[in-house]
C-alpha cells in the first residue's frame, strides 16, 4: 500500500485486486497514463502499480483476457459501451458484474474492489506470463 497521508480524503482512490488482496491508493487525477487500456481503467491502474492483469491485445478492447468482476464501487465506474458489451459476450464465465479491465474507467474518488477470475489467474507464474519451453 502506498503512503496516503498527504492525499485529501475526498480525492483518495483505493483499489483492491482480489484474490491476492493487493490494495493500491493514489490521488484521483494524478496517476500517469501508462497506455494500457483507457486512462484510469483498472488495467491502467494495474500497470502503474505492478499488478498482473493479462491483456493480450494491449488493452485495445480486442480480446477478453483482462476480464474481471467488479465487487465494489460500480457506481464510480464508467458505463460499458457497445464495443465492450460485444466483446464481453465472448468472455468466459461472464457475470452481471463482468467488465473488461481495459475499458472500465474509474470516474471519481472512492473504494473499488475487483476480482481477477481464477481461469485468468492461471496464466501467470510468479506475477509474469507463463512461458513454455521450446521443443517440449
Amino acid at each position: 500500500m502506498t503512503n496516503t497521508q498527504n492525499i485529501p480524503a475526498d480525492k483518495l482512490v483505493r483499489v483492491t485486486f482480489q484474490p491476492e488482496g493487493k490494495t493500491v491508493e493514489f490521488e484521483y487525477g494524478t496517476m500517469p497514463y501508462d497506455h494500457h487500456g483507457k486512462p484510469m481503467s483498472f488495467l491502467d491502474v494495474a500497470e502503474n502499480f505492478d499488478v498482473f492483469l493479462d491483456h493480450a491485445c494491449g488493452g485495445s478492447c480486442a480480446c477478453t483476457t483482462c476480464h474481471l468482476w467488479i465487487k465494489e464501487g460500480d457506481a464510480g465506474i464508467s458505463e460499458a459501451d457497445d464495443d465492450e458489451i460485444d466483446r464481453l459476450d465472448m468472455a468466459a464465465d461472464q457475470q452481471l458484474n463482468s467488465r473488461l479491465g481495459c475499458q472500465a474507467v474509474i470516474t471519481r474518488p472512492g473504494t473499488y474492489v475487483v476480482e481477477i477470475p481464477k481461469w485468468n489467474r492461471n496464466y501467470v507464474s510468479e506475477g509474469k506470463p507463463l512461458t513454455l519451453a521450446e521443443g517440449k
